[in-house]
Protein backbone atom coordinates (compact mmCIF):
# COMPACT_ATOMS: atom_id res chain seq x y z
CA UNK A 1 0.00 0.00 0.00
CA UNK A 2 2.90 2.36 0.52
CA UNK A 3 4.02 2.45 -3.09
CA UNK A 4 2.69 4.47 -6.02
CA UNK A 5 1.91 1.61 -8.35
CA UNK A 6 -1.12 1.06 -10.55
CA UNK A 7 -3.08 -0.48 -7.67
CA UNK A 8 -2.40 2.20 -5.05
CA UNK A 9 -5.39 4.26 -3.84
CA UNK A 10 -5.84 6.81 -1.08
CA UNK A 11 -9.64 6.38 -0.84
CA UNK A 12 -11.81 3.41 -1.76
CA UNK A 13 -15.10 1.70 -1.05
CA UNK A 14 -14.67 -1.20 1.36
CA UNK A 15 -14.83 -4.32 -0.84
CA UNK A 16 -17.19 -6.33 1.38
CA UNK A 17 -19.27 -3.45 2.75
CA UNK A 18 -20.60 -0.73 0.41
CA UNK A 19 -21.73 1.35 3.40
CA UNK A 20 -18.09 2.06 4.35
CA UNK A 21 -15.55 4.26 2.56
CA UNK A 22 -11.94 3.78 3.62
CA UNK A 23 -9.03 6.22 3.75
CA UNK A 24 -5.47 6.30 5.04
CA UNK A 25 -5.24 8.24 8.30
CA UNK A 26 -2.42 10.52 7.18
CA UNK A 27 -2.07 12.13 10.61
CA UNK A 28 -0.25 9.01 11.80
CA UNK A 29 2.31 8.71 9.00
CA UNK A 30 5.18 7.92 8.76
CA UNK A 31 5.13 6.11 12.10
CA UNK A 32 1.94 4.12 11.61
CA UNK A 33 -0.08 3.07 8.56
CA UNK A 34 -3.73 2.83 9.56
CA UNK A 35 -6.88 2.54 7.47
CA UNK A 36 -9.77 4.66 8.77
CA UNK A 37 -13.43 3.98 8.08
CA UNK A 38 -15.89 6.65 6.99
CA UNK A 39 -19.43 5.51 7.82
CA UNK A 40 -21.31 8.82 7.50
CA UNK A 41 -20.99 12.19 5.83
CA UNK A 42 -20.16 13.64 9.24
CA UNK A 43 -17.11 11.34 9.31
CA UNK A 44 -16.10 12.84 5.98
CA UNK A 45 -16.35 16.39 7.32
CA UNK A 46 -14.11 15.45 10.25
CA UNK A 47 -11.62 13.69 7.98
CA UNK A 48 -11.29 16.79 5.80
CA UNK A 49 -11.25 19.41 8.57
CA UNK A 50 -8.87 17.46 10.84
CA UNK A 51 -6.60 16.43 7.95
CA UNK A 52 -6.99 12.68 8.04
CA UNK A 53 -6.95 13.46 4.31
CA UNK A 54 -5.29 16.46 2.71
CA UNK A 55 -4.33 17.62 -0.74
CA UNK A 56 -6.85 19.33 -2.99
CA UNK A 57 -7.73 16.35 -5.26
CA UNK A 58 -8.15 13.92 -2.35
CA UNK A 59 -10.23 16.44 -0.41
CA UNK A 60 -12.57 16.72 -3.40
CA UNK A 61 -12.84 12.95 -3.73
CA UNK A 62 -13.51 12.58 -0.01
CA UNK A 63 -16.32 15.14 -0.29
CA UNK A 64 -17.86 13.19 -3.18
CA UNK A 65 -17.78 9.92 -1.26
CA UNK A 66 -19.20 11.71 1.80
CA UNK A 67 -22.20 12.84 -0.24
CA UNK A 68 -22.68 9.23 -1.35
CA UNK A 69 -22.74 8.22 2.32
CA UNK A 70 -25.27 10.98 2.99
CA UNK A 71 -27.60 9.53 0.37
CA UNK A 72 -26.99 5.96 1.52
CA UNK A 73 -27.92 6.50 5.15
CA UNK A 74 -31.02 8.71 4.78
CA UNK A 75 -34.70 8.11 4.11
CA UNK A 76 -34.66 11.43 2.23
CA UNK A 77 -31.41 11.25 0.21
CA UNK A 78 -31.77 14.55 -1.66
CA UNK A 79 -32.35 16.60 1.48
CA UNK A 80 -29.56 14.84 3.37
CA UNK A 81 -27.10 15.37 0.52
CA UNK A 82 -27.84 19.10 0.46
CA UNK A 83 -27.32 19.36 4.22
CA UNK A 84 -24.07 17.45 3.97
CA UNK A 85 -22.92 19.64 1.07
CA UNK A 86 -23.28 22.78 3.18
CA UNK A 87 -21.18 21.30 5.99
CA UNK A 88 -18.54 19.97 3.63
CA UNK A 89 -18.11 23.33 1.91
CA UNK A 90 -17.31 24.90 5.29
CA UNK A 91 -14.71 22.29 6.27
CA UNK A 92 -11.74 23.69 4.27
CA UNK A 93 -12.11 27.08 2.52
CA UNK A 94 -9.04 27.28 0.26
CA UNK A 95 -8.88 24.06 -1.77
CA UNK A 96 -11.09 24.60 -4.82
CA UNK A 97 -11.53 20.86 -5.52
CA UNK A 98 -13.84 20.66 -2.53
CA UNK A 99 -16.29 23.14 -4.04
CA UNK A 100 -15.86 21.62 -7.50
CA UNK A 101 -16.69 18.09 -6.33
CA UNK A 102 -19.65 19.17 -4.19
CA UNK A 103 -21.12 21.26 -7.02
CA UNK A 104 -20.65 18.40 -9.47
CA UNK A 105 -22.57 16.01 -7.21
CA UNK A 106 -25.32 18.58 -6.56
CA UNK A 107 -25.72 19.17 -10.30
CA UNK A 108 -26.03 15.42 -10.83
CA UNK A 109 -28.71 15.32 -8.15
CA UNK A 110 -30.64 18.13 -9.84
CA UNK A 111 -30.62 16.28 -13.17
CA UNK A 112 -31.79 13.00 -11.65
CA UNK A 113 -35.32 11.99 -12.54
CA UNK A 114 -37.95 11.05 -9.94
CA UNK A 115 -37.30 7.34 -10.44
CA UNK A 116 -33.50 7.60 -10.33
CA UNK A 117 -31.47 5.51 -7.92
CA UNK A 118 -29.79 8.46 -6.19
CA UNK A 119 -27.49 6.29 -4.12
CA UNK A 120 -26.13 4.47 -7.17
CA UNK A 121 -25.80 7.72 -9.14
CA UNK A 122 -23.68 9.29 -6.40
CA UNK A 123 -21.61 6.15 -5.88
CA UNK A 124 -20.80 5.92 -9.56
CA UNK A 125 -19.87 9.60 -9.80
CA UNK A 126 -17.66 9.48 -6.69
CA UNK A 127 -15.83 6.56 -8.28
CA UNK A 128 -15.63 8.44 -11.58
CA UNK A 129 -14.07 11.45 -9.83
CA UNK A 130 -11.38 9.15 -8.44
CA UNK A 131 -10.74 7.43 -11.76
CA UNK A 132 -10.53 10.77 -13.57
CA UNK A 133 -8.06 12.10 -11.01
CA UNK A 134 -5.74 9.17 -11.58
CA UNK A 135 -5.68 9.90 -15.30
CA UNK A 136 -5.12 13.62 -14.61
CA UNK A 137 -2.10 12.76 -12.47
CA UNK A 138 -0.85 10.40 -15.16
CA UNK A 139 -1.03 13.24 -17.70
CA UNK A 140 0.83 15.60 -15.39
CA UNK A 141 3.45 12.93 -14.83
CA UNK A 142 3.97 12.36 -18.53
CA UNK A 143 4.33 16.06 -19.41
CA UNK A 144 6.41 16.88 -16.34
CA UNK A 145 8.78 13.96 -16.85
CA UNK A 146 9.71 15.45 -20.22
CA UNK A 147 11.00 18.54 -18.38
CA UNK A 148 13.18 16.38 -16.13
CA UNK A 149 14.40 14.36 -19.10
CA UNK A 150 15.46 17.58 -20.87
CA UNK A 151 17.41 18.70 -17.80
CA UNK A 152 19.07 15.27 -17.64
CA UNK A 153 20.19 15.60 -21.28
CA UNK A 154 21.64 19.04 -20.62
CA UNK A 155 23.56 17.61 -17.70
CA UNK A 156 24.79 14.67 -19.79
CA UNK A 157 22.68 12.22 -17.76
CA UNK A 158 23.80 13.75 -14.49
CA UNK A 159 21.53 13.85 -11.47
CA UNK A 160 18.43 16.05 -11.78
CA UNK A 161 17.87 17.80 -8.44
CA UNK A 162 14.24 18.71 -7.77
CA UNK A 163 13.00 20.77 -4.83
CA UNK A 164 9.50 20.12 -3.52
CA UNK A 165 7.37 21.86 -0.91
CA UNK A 166 4.65 20.24 1.20
CA UNK A 167 3.22 16.96 -0.08
CA UNK A 168 1.80 16.96 -3.59
CA UNK A 169 2.25 13.23 -3.97
CA UNK A 170 0.11 10.14 -4.18
CA UNK A 171 -1.20 10.88 -0.71
CA UNK A 172 -2.58 14.23 -1.89
CA UNK A 173 -4.41 12.71 -4.85
CA UNK A 174 -5.87 9.28 -5.60
CA UNK A 175 -2.60 8.01 -7.06
CA UNK A 176 0.70 9.29 -8.55
CA UNK A 177 0.33 12.84 -7.21
CA UNK A 178 0.81 16.16 -8.94
CA UNK A 179 4.31 17.49 -8.19
CA UNK A 180 5.60 13.96 -7.58
CA UNK A 181 4.06 12.38 -10.68
CA UNK A 182 6.82 13.72 -13.00
CA UNK A 183 9.39 12.45 -10.50
CA UNK A 184 7.89 8.96 -10.35
CA UNK A 185 7.53 8.72 -14.12
CA UNK A 186 11.08 9.99 -14.72
CA UNK A 187 12.44 7.56 -12.12
CA UNK A 188 10.63 4.69 -13.87
CA UNK A 189 12.29 5.73 -17.15
CA UNK A 190 15.70 5.42 -15.54
CA UNK A 191 16.41 9.14 -15.23
CA UNK A 192 18.74 9.89 -12.33
CA UNK A 193 16.59 12.06 -10.05
CA UNK A 194 17.16 13.33 -6.53
CA UNK A 195 14.57 15.23 -4.50
CA UNK A 196 15.22 17.92 -1.91
CA UNK A 197 12.25 17.51 0.44
CA UNK A 198 11.16 20.58 2.41
CA UNK A 199 10.04 19.54 5.89
CA UNK A 200 7.08 21.95 5.45
CA UNK A 201 6.19 23.30 8.85
CA UNK A 202 3.91 23.51 10.67
CA UNK A 203 2.41 20.07 9.92
CA UNK A 204 5.58 18.62 8.38
CA UNK A 205 3.88 17.14 5.33
CA UNK A 206 7.25 17.00 3.59
CA UNK A 207 9.14 15.14 6.28
CA UNK A 208 6.25 12.90 7.29
CA UNK A 209 4.51 12.25 3.96
CA UNK A 210 6.69 13.11 0.94
CA UNK A 211 9.81 11.49 2.39
CA UNK A 212 7.76 8.40 3.30
CA UNK A 213 6.36 8.15 -0.23
CA UNK A 214 9.70 8.64 -1.96
CA UNK A 215 11.38 6.06 0.26
CA UNK A 216 8.61 3.54 -0.46
CA UNK A 217 9.19 4.06 -4.19
CA UNK A 218 12.97 3.94 -4.04
CA UNK A 219 13.42 7.56 -5.17
CA UNK A 220 16.64 9.19 -3.85
CA UNK A 221 15.83 12.14 -1.61
CA UNK A 222 17.18 14.32 1.18
CA UNK A 223 15.12 16.06 3.85
CA UNK A 224 15.91 19.73 4.47
CA UNK A 225 14.49 22.43 6.73
CA UNK A 226 12.15 24.84 4.99
CA UNK A 227 14.61 27.73 5.02
CA UNK A 228 17.44 25.79 3.34
CA UNK A 229 15.97 25.95 -0.15
CA UNK A 230 17.33 29.38 -0.98
CA UNK A 231 20.81 28.36 0.13
CA UNK A 232 20.74 25.30 -2.11
CA UNK A 233 19.62 27.40 -5.07
CA UNK A 234 22.41 29.91 -4.49
CA UNK A 235 24.93 27.09 -4.71
CA UNK A 236 23.53 25.48 -7.86
CA UNK A 237 22.16 22.41 -6.08
CA UNK A 238 18.61 22.78 -7.43
CA UNK A 239 17.78 22.28 -11.12
CA UNK A 240 14.03 22.80 -10.87
CA UNK A 241 11.32 23.49 -8.28
CA UNK A 242 7.97 21.71 -8.65
CA UNK A 243 5.13 22.25 -6.20
CA UNK A 244 1.44 21.51 -6.19
CA UNK A 245 -1.48 23.89 -5.79
CA UNK A 246 -4.71 24.07 -3.83
CA UNK A 247 -6.26 26.79 -5.97
CA UNK A 248 -5.14 28.58 -9.13
CA UNK A 249 -6.83 31.60 -10.67
CA UNK A 250 -7.60 31.75 -14.38
CA UNK A 251 -4.73 34.28 -14.63
CA UNK A 252 -2.17 31.90 -13.10
CA UNK A 253 -1.82 33.03 -9.48
CA UNK A 254 -1.37 30.03 -7.21
CA UNK A 255 -2.42 29.37 -3.61
CA UNK A 256 -0.41 26.59 -2.04
CA UNK A 257 1.00 25.56 1.32
CA UNK A 258 2.48 28.46 3.28
CA UNK A 259 6.10 28.99 2.25
CA UNK A 260 5.58 28.34 -1.47
CA UNK A 261 5.84 32.06 -2.22
CA UNK A 262 9.24 32.25 -0.52
CA UNK A 263 10.51 29.34 -2.63
CA UNK A 264 9.29 31.14 -5.76
CA UNK A 265 11.15 34.30 -4.75
CA UNK A 266 14.36 32.37 -4.15
CA UNK A 267 13.98 30.52 -7.46
CA UNK A 268 13.38 33.80 -9.32
CA UNK A 269 16.46 35.40 -7.75
CA UNK A 270 18.65 32.43 -8.72
CA UNK A 271 17.17 31.77 -12.19
CA UNK A 272 15.89 28.35 -11.15
CA UNK A 273 12.79 27.18 -13.09
CA UNK A 274 9.73 27.20 -10.83
CA UNK A 275 6.82 25.03 -11.98
CA UNK A 276 3.39 24.29 -10.57
CA UNK A 277 1.91 20.83 -11.17
CA UNK A 278 -1.69 21.74 -11.82
CA UNK A 279 -4.71 19.44 -12.13
CA UNK A 280 -7.39 21.33 -14.04
CA UNK A 281 -9.80 20.59 -11.18
CA UNK A 282 -7.87 23.06 -9.02
CA UNK A 283 -8.37 25.98 -11.41
CA UNK A 284 -10.82 28.57 -10.12
CA UNK A 285 -12.09 29.91 -13.43
CA UNK A 286 -14.17 32.55 -11.65
CA UNK A 287 -11.16 34.14 -9.94
CA UNK A 288 -8.54 36.42 -11.48
CA UNK A 289 -6.56 38.02 -8.62
CA UNK A 290 -5.18 35.49 -6.16
CA UNK A 291 -4.17 38.01 -3.50
CA UNK A 292 -7.63 39.59 -3.39
CA UNK A 293 -9.93 36.68 -4.18
CA UNK A 294 -8.49 33.49 -2.67
CA UNK A 295 -9.51 32.94 0.99
CA UNK A 296 -6.54 31.99 3.15
CA UNK A 297 -7.38 29.48 5.85
CA UNK A 298 -6.07 30.08 9.37
CA UNK A 299 -5.74 26.90 11.38
CA UNK A 300 -5.34 25.83 14.99
CA UNK A 301 -2.37 27.54 16.73
CA UNK A 302 -1.55 24.14 18.21
CA UNK A 303 -0.18 23.08 14.84
CA UNK A 304 2.58 25.65 15.37
CA UNK A 305 3.16 25.29 19.10
CA UNK A 306 3.16 21.47 19.16
CA UNK A 307 5.21 18.94 17.19
CA UNK A 308 4.04 15.39 16.52
CA UNK A 309 6.47 12.48 16.67
CA UNK A 310 7.44 9.25 18.38
CA UNK A 311 9.24 9.02 21.73
CA UNK A 312 10.06 5.73 23.44
CA UNK A 313 7.91 3.95 20.91
CA UNK A 314 4.81 6.06 21.63
CA UNK A 315 3.18 8.63 19.36
CA UNK A 316 2.79 11.96 21.08
CA UNK A 317 2.70 15.73 20.70
CA UNK A 318 5.32 17.94 22.32
CA UNK A 319 4.84 21.66 22.96
CA UNK A 320 7.82 23.75 21.86
CA UNK A 321 6.61 27.23 22.86
CA UNK A 322 5.72 29.05 26.05
CA UNK A 323 2.07 28.48 26.96
CA UNK A 324 1.11 32.14 26.50
CA UNK A 325 2.90 32.77 23.17
CA UNK A 326 0.56 34.45 20.63
CA UNK A 327 0.45 32.39 17.41
CA UNK A 328 -0.81 33.03 13.89
CA UNK A 329 -1.16 30.00 11.66
CA UNK A 330 -1.81 30.88 8.01
CA UNK A 331 -2.13 27.62 6.09
CA UNK A 332 -1.50 28.98 2.57
CA UNK A 333 0.11 31.82 0.67
CA UNK A 334 -0.33 33.10 -2.88
CA UNK A 335 2.44 33.01 -5.47
CA UNK A 336 1.88 35.60 -8.24
CA UNK A 337 1.95 34.31 -11.78
CA UNK A 338 4.95 36.50 -12.64
CA UNK A 339 7.16 34.24 -10.47
CA UNK A 340 5.99 30.98 -12.09
CA UNK A 341 7.92 29.55 -15.03
CA UNK A 342 5.07 27.34 -16.16
CA UNK A 343 2.04 25.26 -15.24
CA UNK A 344 2.19 21.49 -15.76
CA UNK A 345 -1.33 20.23 -16.49
CA UNK A 346 -2.79 16.97 -17.73
CA UNK A 347 -3.10 18.56 -21.20
CA UNK A 348 0.41 19.95 -21.41
CA UNK A 349 2.61 22.76 -20.09
CA UNK A 350 1.69 26.42 -20.44
CA UNK A 351 2.72 29.82 -19.15
CA UNK A 352 1.10 31.01 -15.92
CA UNK A 353 -1.43 33.34 -17.52
CA UNK A 354 -5.02 33.46 -18.69
CA UNK A 355 -3.88 33.08 -22.28
CA UNK A 356 -1.74 30.09 -21.34
CA UNK A 357 -4.53 28.30 -19.51
CA UNK A 358 -7.18 29.10 -22.11
CA UNK A 359 -4.81 27.78 -24.76
CA UNK A 360 -4.98 24.36 -23.09
CA UNK A 361 -8.60 24.62 -21.95
CA UNK A 362 -10.37 26.62 -24.69
CA UNK A 363 -13.78 25.43 -23.51
CA UNK A 364 -13.33 27.65 -20.44
CA UNK A 365 -12.83 30.85 -22.46
CA UNK A 366 -16.34 32.10 -21.75
CA UNK A 367 -16.49 30.83 -18.15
Amino acid sequence: MAQSGEDFRTIWQKPDDPSVVQIIDQRLLPHEYRVHDLRSWQDGVVAIAEMYVRGAPLIGATAAWSLYLAALTSANPAAEVREAATALLESRPTAVNLRWAVNRILALLERAGPDADVVELLRADAQAICDEDIEISRGIGTHGAALLEAISRRKSSGTVNILTHCNAGSLATINWGTATAPIYFAHQRGIDVHVWVDETRPRNQGSQLTAWELAANGVPHTLIVDNAGGHLMQHGAVDIVITGTDRTTRCGDVANKIGTYLKALAAHDNSVPFYIALPSTTIDWESRDGLKEIPIEQRDPGEVSDVYGVCDGRRQYVRTTAADTPISNFAFDVTPSRLITGLITERGICEASEAGLIGLFPEMDAA
